[in-house]
């Protein structure tokens, strides 16, 4: 099955697009959606540097504006396209929009995480040699020190401790927080250059200058 990923650049939508492959996909290209700020749906941050990201999967690279995102779709569909992978997890919001694209379009969504035990897909990530960092939080419970923090087994506890108390969602599907992938297996994306806005509640990693290795 031809197959496009819906790459934000962050751990879900990287971790769905490898386990697409491993099923029998076909994923060759990926699509970012360089959405403005405070987008109910697509990632904000670094979205521009999720051309590094496909290039971890060794993959091409698509950025598109949100409201062309249909046209590109129906497009690939026509040149045979048969599936868009995407990684929600229990966004209902985030799914059926999606999933309305995909039936309008004349192709299936596929959301491999979706429903997942949340714990279990940051353990699954660390045992893939996945490696990504914080680069946006908003809720309560985050400061401005996790951002640029790498989601290793220690802050991995700390996600734990801080559901328990907050109630925040482990992987960030409530939007407390927002990733980037940084290396996966023995490719890496080098960060050159990256700096922090932080605006009293929420804030950003922004990454200024990376390559890839």
């Amino acid at each position: 099955m031809k197959t496009l990923s819906l790459l934000s650049g962050g751990k879900d939508s990287f971790l769905s697009a490898i386990i697409a492959s491993e099923q029998g996909c076909d994923v060759d290209l990926a699509i970012t959606v360089i959405p403005e700020e405070f987008s109910m749906m697509y990632h904000y941050p670094n979205s521009q540097m999720a051309r590094l990201v496909a290039g971890l999967l060794g993959i091409n690279w698509k950025p598109v504006r949100e409201d062309e995102l249909p046209g590109t779709v129906e497009n690939l569909a026509r040149q045979g396209y048969t599936t868009m992978v995407s990684g929600a997890i229990a966004s209902e919001y985030q799914k059926t929009r999606l999933e309305r694209l995909c039936t309008e379009t004349g192709i299936r969504s596929y959301t491999p995480l979706w429903h997942k035990d949340q714990g279990l897909i940051l353990q699954e990530l660390l045992l893939r040699g996945i490696s990504s960092l914080i680069v946006s939080v908003s809720a309560e419970g985050f400061t401005e020190d996790d951002l640029g923090r790498e989601i290793d087994k220690q802050y991995i506890a700390e996600l734990e401790r801080r559901n328990a108390r907050y109630g925040i969602n482990l992987a960030g599907e409530g939007g407390e927080y927002e990733s980037f992938v940084r290396s996966f297996g023995e490719h890496r994306i080098i960060i050159e250059s990256a700096h922090k806005i932080w605006e009293g509640s929420h804030g950003y990693y922004i990454i200024d200058s990376a390559r890839l290795a």
